[in-house]
């Protein structure tokens, strides 16, 4: 009978606990709830470049070291435009569109003001995204002197956490195009709304991209060092890898990526900032540069795959990248090893994934690939088949300090990866 009644109080009390906090998230979401309408509503700015080959060689200059070795050596010269223009590599299109805000604009923590909801959500961390490369096959990207345009507006936000703990999901779309006009139409003397309408029509996207940025709280120092502290659950991925690659990225690295992508974020630059105001341990691995190394790694590997040497000469026709889906788990650090992995799924199907430090899972995504050889015609997917330069005077290998990526996997034990909020409290990357 004593038994039969604890029994009876204990399902009351879980009950009541579940009640309890079932109210704590509705009054906490009422209370920010006017947050929808005004974030999206915002007009963002309509974002202008001249794309050249000069920002992505760049970038590949500073990946150089830390990659496997490409089929491909890297150029010593900085390649030419042509008039058909080369297209942008996958992912490379985040280092062009710098926003436009001036210094005193920004937040305290070097962020741009556009996208934040305001205090009391003063840190942010880029929770992952989405990436749609060509869609329904339009133009690709290219990088051919001629202006370009990029479309952000602010397309969900959803309020999430307890009262005191909320957390703001804010889903920021972004429109990528060099749009064409037709003969003896100008879109620039027709104004900024008729390319806002354009870029809106799907036929017009070389690119669309979702970001999906997580903001917060402030954090007080004595909860980020115990954040520190606190290990916490940490996730191991499921499956061995087809390939991987060890690398330690570095605070140079950090920082040559931050002027690439014209983002003052202090927790890729300022340790001290990161240590004693976010209460990390070190600086941050920026979130786009994790999403930019498996793309690479994952890139030099279809290259060896589709390889051949043809009349004395390599001749690269590698399968085209067309869609990314990707989630940040758990932060990365510079000066720590990291670990970049994909398990090739069949049907152009690949999962990837970065482990950090203590073996979990920080990133892990999802890559949708072509064939181009039974799909449509390679120049409509935006990929040539590359020739390997025969002198040492147009390209020469840049030395390479990072560890050679293996196809032979750990043998580490594998369990099942958890939801990204199984992690807490701790800002992941921005």
């Amino acid at each position: 009978m004593l038994k039969t009644c604890k029994h009876h109080v204990s399902a009351r009390r879980r009950l009541w606990q579940r009640s309890w906090k079932q109210f704590r998230l509705s009054r906490s979401t009422s209370s920010f709830a006017y947050l929808h309408e005004e974030l999206t509503s915002r007009r963002l700015p309509l974002l202008a470049d001249i794309p050249t080959t000069l920002p992505s060689y760049l970038l590949d200059v500073t990946l150089a070291d830390f990659l496997p070795p490409s089929v491909i050596p890297l150029s010593r010269r900085v390649p030419y435009i042509s008039s058909e223009g080369r297209h942008v590599p996958p992912t490379h299109h985040l280092i062009y569109f710098p926003p436009p805000s001036r210094l005193l604009a920004l937040l305290p923590d070097g962020t741009d003001p556009e996208q934040s909801p305001g205090d009391p959500f003063v840190r942010r961390m880029w929770a992952g995204g989405q990436i749609d490369f060509r869609p329904n096959r339009n133009p690709a990207f290219k990088m051919m002197g001629q202006r370009a345009f990029c479309l952000e507006r602010i397309s969900d936000v959803a309020i999430k956490g307890a009262t005191g703990d909320e957390k703001i999901y804010v889903t920021i779309e972004r429109r990528v195009s060099q749009l064409r006009p037709r003969p003896k139409q100008d879109l620039l003397s027709s104004g900024e709304n008729r390319v806002r309408q354009s870029l809106m029509e799907a036929e017009y996207c070389s690119i669309i991209e979702h970001r999906n940025i997580v903001f917060m709280r402030k954090q007080s120092r004595e909860a980020g060092a115990d954040a520190q502290a606190t290990s916490g659950k940490i996730l191991k991925p499921q499956q061995d890898p087809t390939f991987l690659h060890v690398l330690t990225p570095t605070a140079a690295l950090l920082f040559r990526f931050s002027a690439l992508t014209f983002n003052a974020h202090r927790i890729h630059l300022d340790k001290q900032y990161c240590q004693e105001t976010e209460g990390h341990r070190n600086l941050l691995v920026h979130g786009p540069l994790s999403l930019v190394l498996m793309v690479e790694v994952l890139r030099r590997h279809l290259a060896r795959q589709g390889a051949q040497v043809i009349n004395g000469r390599t001749i690269v026709q590698s399968n085209a990248i067309v869609g990314i889906e990707y989630r940040n788990l758990a932060p990365l650090y510079a000066e720590e090893p990291m670990k970049v992995c994909g398990k090739d799924k069949g049907q152009g199907e690949w999962d990837v994934w970065i482990e950090g430090r203590d073996g979990g899972c920080a990133v892990k995504g999802k890559v949708k690939t072509l064939d181009i050889s039974t799909g449509p015609k390679m120049e409509h997917l935006g990929v040539r088949p590359q020739r390997v330069a025969s002198t040492a005077r147009d390209s020469a290998p840049v030395p390479n300090t990072a560890q050679p990526a293996s196809d032979e996997p750990d043998a580490a034990p594998r369990h099942t990866l958890g939801d990204p909020e199984e992690y807490g409290k701790m800002p992941l990357a921005s």
